[in-house]
């Protein structure tokens, strides 16, 4: 630049300098996938008829936790129970974040879902209620499936987080 900037372009850089600034901080709070995540989310669905009644799975993973909604007639989310792994025990701590205390579909499901991958899980279960037997024929197809997608703990781990490698 052979001049000094004017007042009037002064006021242009130092916006573009903000701007730079901006776009830098914003790229530093982007989502970086973790290694055993290559793509950052991985998003499966699938329908399987259970006990007669289609039931519609949804499972997200994130980088250590996995999102997953059963439903069945509508796209209701229904009752939403987060569980996670608690210390020093090995327990799992499940809490309802929708849905009443009277209707608890999805909360063993979420239990179980902990124990058998060692991840913060989120449950939201929008199947017919008072059949324990479609719960469980519907928590039993699911981790068929979290099997096979490799989301699992390995047989030999006994304790903490963990993944099988896939």
């Amino acid at each position: 630049m052979s001049s000094p900037p004017s007042s009037s372009s002064g006021k242009a850089l130092d916006f573009e300098a903000a701007s730079k600034s901006a776009v830098a901080s914003v790229e530093s709070l982007k989502f970086k996938p973790q290694d055993d995540i290559a793509g950052g989310v991985q998003v499966t669905s699938f329908s399987e008829i259970v006990d007669e009644v289609t039931l519609h799975f949804q499972i997200i993973r994130l980088a250590k936790q996995i999102y997953v909604w059963i439903g069945s007639n509508s796209a209701n989310l229904g009752n939403l129970y987060a569980a996670a792994p608690t210390r020093p025990n090995n327990t799992v701590s499940v809490t309802s974040i929708l849905g009443g205390a009277s209707d608890n579909t999805g909360s063993g499901i979420a239990r179980r879902l902990v124990l058998k991958t060692g991840l913060n899980i989120i449950v939201a279960c929008n199947i017919p209620k008072n059949n324990p037997m479609l719960e469980a024929n519907a928590e039993k197809k699911l981790i068929e499936k979290l099997i096979a997608l490799g989301y699992s703990r390995p047989k030999s781990q006994s304790s903490g987080p963990g993944l099988s490698s896939s």
